[in-house]
């Protein structure tokens, strides 16, 4: 394994230090959607649109069951018999803070989409789910809401993200190969992972990973958009979308260049205050009492209907009512996890050095999930409240513009320009962090899991991402946007499949596990 892996690891490419047969077929695939997308112009959006029901309809079975599947798997691995193995031995020390792993791990993890969704979704599934009939009370329409939105935030997200990092850690840190996804394998393909195969597995991460950004920072640009016309009457256009993309773009870029502990760490960590004094501000100024009932009640009643609601198919109500529910809810998610899986997962495995399989799992897995329950109970709680006291204006800001609905709850408390620009300063924020954290993985795959790749390198990657989510937004919107991930979700579920038994085989076969 030794020589062949350093070959691999010290590969240059015309100068830079990249590996030609990962960075050029990504490249290739990646340009080849953006060029035909401009060629094809306004057609291509119904494409997306036909493509996203068809993958939808045949293949969201499998991402449903596939989800559930990690989740007990990352129980098993994380407090099971392996709870006691440290990442990077038993003498290795976390190279950060809880606050700032905290921090790092929750801004790359959900960041823009939390802050996009978290309105928006509560009231979409109040007023329209499969569950609610035009006769189900206001309780249980609010109820069955919040229980959806957990569902889709919830734990399965964090179980995703949980194993793919876990299993990178393990195999940089303690097996000591590269911080790429092909070393996840070597149980399986042993030398192989130098060659043609593991080349492909890092093809398929870093496209997964290119789209899976370009959704979030569409969404996000949308939601920067709409703050900057609620404050300042900016015009909301694609085109004041492109600008604000080439913008937070190179300021991501910079913070990139600072590195880990000089930029992402810092931004990562002043996202965090932003978001906690924003949570707090909405909390105490918003219906404080019926927040802090309602997330109690929430999180039981999203624990009793989990398996049900996890497990749901449609396969019955679907064979007599084609419903587009689930293909634009539950498999437009799932598919977007699974494409951020690679990025988040080698983001998350490169600052949890030091920590136990177990510390591993209440960090990543349950921690982040009662944070984002609380997130969204404080914001989506706060919108039905509106809707149960008969202020119907949260409804018509959803079905208006997605993206503008986290304003107009503001806008019923006091101080709503300065709530307003938080938002958006965070909304920033997170795109940054998702930007430039992203660019770091792509450049990390293309390069062979190196950590010294130029500055160039990483400039290229992260306005390839930004150059993308621009594209996408002209030809297609968020149909694009969706469409996009579930392309490239599908190859990498099967990977993930792989990569649970490449693991476990690893850890039942790894010696220095007492």
């Amino acid at each position: 394994m030794g020589e062949k892996k350093k070959r691999s690891d010290k590969r240059t490419f015309y100068g830079l230090k990249v590996n030609p047969y990962v960075a050029i077929p990504s490249l290739i695939i990646v340009l080849s959607l953006v060029i035909t997308t401009l060629i094809i112009g306004d057609p291509i959006e119904q494409w997306f649109v036909r493509a996203q029901d068809t993958i939808s309809s045949n293949v969201g079975w499998f991402f449903i069951l596939l989800l559930n599947l990690l989740l007990i798997f990352a129980v098993f691995i994380g407090f099971g018999k392996f709870r006691h193995v440290r990442i990077g031995g038993k003498d290795a020390k976390p190279d950060f803070s809880l606050k700032s792993w905290f921090a790092m791990l929750f801004s790359a993890g959900m960041g823009i989409g939390l802050l996009f969704w978290s309105v928006a979704e509560p009231i979409s599934h109040y007023n329209t789910n499969p569950w609610i009939g035009t006769d189900s009370s206001v309780v249980d329409r609010a109820q069955t809401s919040m229980n959806i939105t957990f569902m889709h935030w919830g734990i399965h997200v964090w179980a995703l993200y949980a194993i793919v990092a876990l299993a990178l850690a393990y195999f940089t840190f303690n097996k000591k190969l590269p911080l790429t996804i092909r070393s996840i394998f070597y149980p399986l393909l042993k030398e192989k992972i130098n060659g043609k195969w593991g080349d492909l597995i890092d093809v398929i991460s870093v496209v997964a990973t290119i789209f899976g950004l370009a959704t979030s920072l569409g969404l996000g640009v949308q939601q920067i958009n709409a703050g900057l016309q609620y404050l300042f009457d900016f015009p909301m256009s694609v085109t004041i979308q492109i600008i604000l993309i080439v913008v937070i773009t190179a300021l991501a870029t910079i913070s990139l260049i600072f590195g880990l502990d000089k930029g992402i760490k810092i931004v990562s960590n002043w996202n965090m205050r932003i978001a906690v004094v924003l949570l707090i501000f909405v909390l105490f100024m918003g219906p404080t009492l019926f927040i802090l009932k309602s997330y109690i009640q929430n999180l039981g009643s999203y624990a009793s209907s989990v398996v049900e609601l996890s497990s749901w198919t449609n396969s019955f109500k679907g064979v007599i009512d084609e419903n587009n529910w689930q293909k634009s809810w539950t498999i437009f998610y799932w598919a977007w996890w699974i494409s951020w899986a690679p990025f988040v997962g080698i983001f998350i495995a490169r600052i949890s050095k030091g920590r136990t399989f177990r510390e591993f799992m209440v960090g990543v897995l349950l921690v982040p999930t009662l944070f984002t329950f609380l997130w969204m109970t404080v914001f989506g709680g706060s919108a039905i409240y509106q809707e149960l006291i008969g202020n119907v204006a949260i409804t018509e800001a959803v079905n208006n513009n997605i993206a503008t609905s986290v304003y107009y709850l503001l806008e019923q408390y006091p101080l709503p320009v300065i709530s307003s620009g938080l938002t958006v300063l965070l909304v920033a924020g997170f795109f940054i962090t998702s930007s430039d954290s992203g660019s770091y993985v792509v450049d990390t795959l293309t390069s062979g899991g190196r950590h010294d790749a130029s500055k160039k390198q990483k400039v290229f990657w992260a306005s390839m991402e930004g150059l993308i989510a621009a594209v996408l937004l002209i030809g297609g919107g968020l149909i694009a946007l969706q469409v996009a991930s579930l392309l490239t979700a599908l190859p990498f579920s099967i990977v993930l499949v792989v990569l649970c038994y490449s693991f476990y085989k690893a850890l039942s076969n790894d010696k220095d596990i007492g």
